[in-house]
């Protein structure tokens, strides 16, 4: 066997073209697979679902939809952002 892996995606269609054994689907912009900068909860959340899709896959080309948001992952960066200027400056 192989070592297993899960691949995170943003863009559903090509990740459906290009058939991974896993892929965990997330909403967000390009680039931004783990989310925003400095978001360390959304991007732990984003890493433990990516490790739970590897133990839960039942078959191969599986995608799994997390129900996150782009917008409200934005809206609570934004919000550590000024919190993290604050407190530095």
């Amino acid at each position: 066997m192989g070592i297993p892996s899960v691949s995170p995606s943003v863009a559903r269609d090509v990740t459906e073209h290009a058939k991974p054994p896993r892929a965990v689907f997330l909403p967000f912009m390009m680039g931004h697979h783990f989310g925003v900068p400095f978001h360390k909860q959304l991007q732990r959340r984003v890493l433990m679902e990516m490790l739970a899709e590897l133990e839960s896959a039942t078959e191969s080309g599986s995608i799994r939809d997390l129900d996150l948001s782009w917008a409200q992952a934005r809206r609570e960066g934004k919000e550590i952002e000024a919190r993290l200027a604050s407190a530095g400056g």
